[in-house]
């Protein structure tokens, strides 16, 4: 009994049992004994009747255990038995090794029943596979090769073969040998049940071959498309009778419209032996072929024949000669008749719904035949008929591409003034009250962007898109070949070059006006997308270009003739006076020859602002080459001022092409004609002012400095320092003039 219980039994009998220090009387002592007697007997009963209600599970447990000790005790016997040869050896080793052996054997025997099986199934598709190949009926055999296929061809594991058995690649082979030979046979079959005319125009369709192998009896059409069906090579045994239907029988009946569709069926001792013929006879009757009725009725015949005779109204036969057929078949049709069908002009496309309605016609009876699918994915007719206002477009635009092209190519750019109609190529531009000249090949372009444009403005959305692409494309189409073209005369100074940047320009301005012109007569969904704004800039940018392109060039020219005069040293020696007026004449030359070329082709505004660009260098460059000579002599200021009156004199001409008076161009050269070309041409001012200063006096000179004069007119302090120590020899006076004009501020 517990402690625990023993305490409270004293607790029970006495108060200060609760103290474990205080000690136990005798009669407590007593009083405890009954007590724990009285509890003994209680848990004896109460085990007995436990006993009592449990007997049988308690003996079976018992026997359980008995059991369970006699079983431990044999197999102790056992382990001593089996331990009893090794009890003498001092080690485990033999025990590993015996064990090593049985695992060894276990493998071994796992690895024989795997082979054993392996080698059963080898025997087994071995079997098969010859089965298959002695099969008479060629059904027999495409069913077996079918079945093994998924036994010999492992589609998820087909990436490594090469890893698998050697015999299983080598039953594979069989097996794919088999399906070749098959597949090659009965479409040498399907083949021979046909016969095509040499001529085209004819085919014969036969139940069986007419020519069999000497080998092998050859077996019905249908069998024998069967068999190709077995063995997923439907498509291969078609297609070869598909194409020679295309080339021997559908395309003449497409392509060909006075002819006519034949067919004849033949009995010849029963079905097996039947004969179907269709022959594209020529007609004399010519039909109404408008909305393509008798095109589609020659090709619904034709295909009603091919389901009927070669596919035997077999769905999946029908479906795999119109894969084979269909995208030819309609891109023949699109061809010869559906893109010739289109109209020419918008108004004629409400007759083209005749076309649309056969069409869609045409298709509805091919899906009723099975020859296409029911979900439309094969209506390409229907596709190309329903987009014909797109095609009408496509096909404008590229009309109206061509003509641009040929206009561009065709033109003659190095005569453009000689032309019949040159006053039809001067025209207003758009944006300034001027006039100038352009090329007649410009102005048929603008004639068909407008005319697109105006096209674009009555058409649908889809129509107008294609329009206004196709004004965008003839505009770039001048940027894209006229600069190519034109290359060598925008490279050297030309009038072609200034008729180029006329056009450039002139387009520039159409440019900017089309949109007001003709947006707000476009389909609402396109007044936002169109635009032609974006182009002008590019055109304006390219006019600016060639324009710069040729002052550059004519400055470089006249640069060369005036490296002729070797910087007019020494000119009062007549030969190197004889090469300062050659020179100048050059010069002169040259101006004269742009001002003959740039005056009746640029708009006067452009041609004045571009010639000022050219003189300006020019005068700046004779000037400072004078003013550079260190050392003149009087006969050589003389030479110098004659130099300088013989260019002013011979540019009369073009200094008044420069100016305008109120009532016109100017006629002399008087007071106010020189101020305002000494305006428009600063060094002007000063050249002019250098032929005076030839002729003055050293005070005369002061004294133009001191009011300012010399200043006005552009030249320096250093300048006009350097040209008196040039001419005035060195004495008490010059000293005094330059002093006065160091100390005089410009």
């Amino acid at each position: 009994m517990a402690a625990d219980d023993v305490r409270e039994l004293l607790l029970s009998t006495t108060a200060d049992a609760s103290d474990p220090s205080t000690p136990l009387s005798a009669p407590d002592l007593r009083l405890l004994i009954d007590r724990l007697r009285l509890r003994s007997d209680r848990l004896h009963a109460s085990a007995l009747s436990f006993a009592a209600s449990h007997r049988g599970a308690l003996a079976s447990s018992l026997a359980c255990a008995a059991s369970a000790a006699d079983s431990s005790a044999s197999l102790e016997c056992s382990l001593d038995s089996a331990l009893a040869p090794l009890a003498s050896s001092p080690d485990l080793s033999d025990l590993r090794a015996l064990a090593d052996r049985l695992l060894a054997a276990r493998r071994e025997l796992a690895e024989r029943q795997e082979h054993l099986a392996a080698a059963s199934t080898i025997a087994s598709l071995a079997a098969r596979l010859r089965e298959a190949r002695a099969a008479a009926n060629p059904l027999d055999t495409a069913a077996a090769a079918a079945e093994l296929k998924p036994l010999l061809i492992d589609a998820e594991q087909s990436r490594s073969v090469e890893d698998g058995p050697v015999v299983f690649g080598l039953l594979r082979s069989d097996w794919e040998q088999l399906v070749d030979e098959l597949q090659v046979g009965l479409a040498k079959n399907v083949e021979e049940c046909m016969e095509f005319a040499p001529e085209g125009g004819k085919v014969v369709v036969r139940a069986t071959p007419k020519c069999c192998s000497s080998r092998k009896q050859g077996v019905e059409l249908p069998v024998a498309l069967q068999a190709l069906e077995i063995i997923d090579a439907l498509d291969y045994g078609m297609a070869k009778i598909a194409d020679s239907m295309m080339k021997h029988i559908l395309v003449p009946a497409i392509s060909n419209i006075h002819v006519a569709v034949s067919v004849e069926v033949l009995q010849e001792g029963g079905p097996e032996h039947s004969v179907s013929v269709l022959r594209i006879v020529p007609s004399e009757e010519l039909k109404d072929n408008k909305d393509g009725s008798s095109l589609y009725s020659r090709i619904l015949d034709v295909i009603k024949f091919a389901c009927k005779f070669i596919c035997m109204e077999n769905s999946k036969w029908v479906q795999s000669f119109a894969k084979l057929t269909w995208p030819r078949i309609s891109d023949m049709v699109i061809t010869h008749f559906l893109s010739k069908a289109v109209p020419n002009e918008a108004s004629k496309l409400i007759e083209f719904q005749d076309v649309v309605r056969s069409t869609a016609e045409f298709e509805n009876k091919l899906r009723s035949m099975m020859f296409l699918l029911p979900d439309r994915k094969d209506g390409k007719l229907t596709q190309f008929v329903d987009d014909v206002e797109v095609h009408f477009a496509v096909r404008k635009r590229s009309e109206i591409l061509v003509k641009a092209r040929n206009i561009l190519v065709q033109y003659d750019y190095d005569n453009p003034l000689e032309s019949g109609d040159q006053g039809d190529s001067v025209v207003d531009l758009l944006f300034l009250p001027e006039k100038c000249f352009t090329s007649k090949s410009v102005l048929l372009l603008m004639k068909l962007v407008h005319g697109a444009l105006k096209d674009a403005s009555m058409s649908s959305a889809r129509v107008a898109k294609e329009f206004c692409f196709a004004a965008r494309d003839v505009l770039l189409l001048y940027k894209a070949i006229v600069p190519v073209q034109l290359e060598k005369h925008l490279d050297s100074i030309s009038q072609v070059a200034a008729i180029v940047h006329n056009d450039f320009y002139h387009l520039s301005q159409e440019i900017l006006g089309l949109a007001f012109q003709y947006r707000a007569d476009f389909p609402i969904d396109l007044q936002k997308q169109v635009v032609f704004v974006d182009l002008a800039p590019i055109f304006f940018q390219m006019a600016d270009v060639v324009l710069r392109r040729q002052i550059q060039l004519a400055i470089d020219t006249i640069s060369e003739a005036i490296d002729g005069a070797d910087g007019f040293q020494n000119t009062h020696q007549p030969q190197h006076y004889e090469s300062a007026k050659f020179s100048i004449e050059q010069v002169v030359f040259i101006l004269e020859k742009i001002r003959i070329m740039w005056e009746s082709i640029l708009p006067k505004s452009t041609y004045r602002k571009s010639m000022c660009h050219v003189l300006g260098p020019v005068f700046s460059r004779i000037t400072r080459d004078m003013l550079l000579i260190d050392d003149m002599a009087a006969e050589e200021t003389l030479q110098l001022q004659g130099l300088i009156h013989l260019a002013l004199e011979n540019l009369s001409s073009l200094f008044l092409s420069l100016v305008e008076n109120d009532d016109g161009s100017a006629k002399f050269l008087d007071r106010d004609t020189w101020i305002q070309l000494d305006g428009a041409v600063p060094s002007l001012k000063k050249f002019r002012k250098l032929a005076e200063l030839l002729d003055m006096s050293l005070k005369s000179i002061t004294a133009a400095w001191e009011s300012g004069d010399l200043v006005g007119c552009g030249f320096t302090s250093s300048e006009v320092q350097n040209f008196i120590k040039a001419i005035f020899a060195d004495s008490p006076l010059r000293k005094e003039c330059l002093g006065w004009i160091v100390r005089t501020p410009a």
